[in-house]
């Protein structure tokens, strides 16, 4: 995509910050998962999102105590229990399913997130989406309407949704992102190379960036922290979603013409996307 082209897309994430820009005109996301084990997967989306440009992040593990200390070196985000985080009424967007799990306690925080009248943006990711999954079309009819829900499935994810196979997904990818958008009263991104990012209303957008040096662990948990980071920007959900999967896929391209391809690690995606950010809010100044 040609630099004009950029700006034409997403306008709002290449507007430069008014100067009387602070933390809270910036949004605040929480982040829920990180069971026992799985604790990584919400640091890695925490720091995505904070270095994506929001104003405050709240990491939220699904444990009955804080696994302190974490992030030692980004102490600027919050940890919360999940249960406590939940109940906060400042959220501006949430993140839900990173290292989540699908236990008797995941199956509640989802429950209470979806079903609840917060309607600040939702977007559900890995565990998340295995668990909604296992929901019957009478539950799905009671999600409230005008709440925005991003979910970003990978294939097998997808055909859980679906409940289908991974080669039916990939047979037609277009087709089922626009299935599970409709379902679920969503958007979609159907992850992969060329990933498909679909709305119910019909709308499908192919991703035309991306590298193989995205293939790595942690690298979806990272995009989700991208693109809450952006919906708590209040950047619109189309351009939100659109724009976060765009930068997440330049970040793998830059890093492989660096000469960083095999081997390269969720965190150095990080600090790709955030150099993006910066030359895009910074190139009309």
């Amino acid at each position: 995509m040609k630099i004009n082209n950029i700006f034409q897309q997403f306008p709002t994430l290449c507007q430069p910050r008014p100067s009387n820009t602070h933390k809270g005109t910036l949004g605040t996301v929480a982040i829920i998962g990180g069971c026992q084990g799985m604790t990584g997967a919400v640091v890695l989306a925490s720091i995505a999102a904070l270095k994506t440009g929001c104003g405050k992040v709240f990491a939220g593990f699904l444990q009955n105590t804080l696994p302190l200390p974490y992030f030692p070196e980004q102490p600027e985000i919050m940890l919360q229990t999940a249960h406590h985080l939940i109940e906060r009424k400042d959220i501006s967007a949430w993140i839900v399913g990173c290292g989540l799990g699908q236990n008797i306690e995941a199956h509640k925080i989802l429950d209470n997130l979806l079903l609840s009248k917060k309607f600040s943006p939702i977007l559900l990711d890995a565990d998340a989406l295995n668990v909604l999954a296992t929901w019957h079309d009478e539950d799905l009819f009671r999600l409230p309407e005008n709440t925005i829900r991003v979910l970003t499935p990978h294939p097998l994810e997808a055909a859980r949704l679906l409940h289908t196979t991974v080669a039916e997904i990939q047979a037609n990818r277009t087709q089922a992102a626009l299935l599970i958008a409709q379902r679920y009263r969503s958007w979609v991104v159907l992850k992969g190379e060329n990933s498909v990012i679909a709305n119910q209303d019909g709308t499908v957008i192919i991703n035309d960036t991306g590298s193989p040096t995205l293939s790595t662990a942690g690298s979806g948990d990272v995009l989700s922290g991208i693109i809450g980071s952006l919906l708590a920007q209040k950047v619109p959900v189309q351009e939100a979603v659109h724009s976060g999967v765009w930068l997440h896929g330049k970040a793998g391209e830059m890093l492989s013409e660096q000469g960083i391809s095999i081997g390269a690690t969720a965190s150095e995606i990080i600090n790709q996307v955030r150099m993006l950010r910066h030359h895009l809010s910074t190139y009309l100044k």
